[in-house]
Formats: structure tokens, sequence, C-alpha cells
């Protein structure tokens, strides 16, 4: 049984303590969807602020829905298409203040007003894309962003 009671006040530290929890619940799981479902869920319970937390998964060159908590969401996103499916397209982060005015956004949950973005990749593959929306405009900074990418290295670590 895992009880991570971790500090939200201190964002650094959050993050941190964040990361070694997920890196205890992945040690020594090869299931990356098993992986996902306890990283979704751990986020969801840590982050405030969150109507969507959770996973697309790189399934024959299209983004297609993986573990997460919130609302229910689009099952596929062609790579290049959204925020996720420029993540996937780019392997690049993206950090969004206002999904609305993002070209091409893609509405799964009108409630969501800014998203975080992290390609997940192994040797030069992607693997999938976190994602992480807020119902709160200009939700997530470059400390968010830092912390994201860490989250995604452990993941990634345990495939």
């Amino acid at each position: 049984m895992y009880d991570f009671a971790i500090d939200t006040s201190d964002k650094a530290a959050m993050y941190d303590e964040l990361a070694k929890a997920l890196e205890a619940l992945v040690t020594g799981e090869k299931d990356g969807i098993a992986n996902m479902a306890n990283a979704s869920a751990l986020i969801w319970e840590t982050l405030p602020d969150l109507n969507w937390a959770g996973f697309y998964r790189n399934v024959g060159g299209e983004l297609v829905l993986g573990p997460f908590q919130g609302r229910a969401a689009c099952i596929r996103i062609p790579f290049g298409k959204g925020v996720c499916g420029m993540a996937a397209q780019t392997g690049e982060v993206q950090r969004v203040a206002d999904v609305h005015a993002f070209s091409g956004h893609i509405a799964c949950d009108s409630a969501s007003n800014s998203e975080l973005v992290v390609p997940l990749v192994k040797d030069g593959e992607l693997i999938g894309v976190l994602d992480l929306d807020s119902p709160k405009p200009d939700r997530f900074d470059e400390d968010d962003e830092a912390g994201c990418v860490r989250l995604a290295e452990v993941l990634v670590g345990a495939f």
C-alpha cells in the first residue's frame, strides 16, 4: 500500500518528492500501461488546479488515449493536431498558457484553459505524451515544465 502525502507549498520540493514517489511506484515494473496508470493517479492526487492528467500512447504513428484521471477524453489524436499532436510531431514540450489561442487546439474538455504536454521518448522513439490540462489560464510555468520533464524521464526509464 502506498500513501504519498506530498506537500505542495514548495514547488521545487513538491516535484522532487513527486519524482521519488513515481520512481518508487515504477521501479521493477516493465508494463508501460500499468506505470502510466499509477503515474496519472499520482500526478492527479498531487498537482493542484488540474482537470485532466494522463497519457496518450504512440500507436502506429497516431496518439491513442492511455491511462488518465479526469473527464472522458478524445480517443485518437493525429500527430501535428492540437497541443498533444504538436508535442508528438516536434518532440518538444508544449506549454500553452491559453489553449483557446493555440492554432488547431482540440477541445476534448471545454473546461480546459491551459495545457502542458511532455513527449515520452526512449532510444529516440516516441512512446507517447504526458498531458496535463487545467481550468486555470496560464497554470503551468517553467518549474512545472522542468518537474514534468523529470517525471517523464523517470517513467520512460522504467520501460
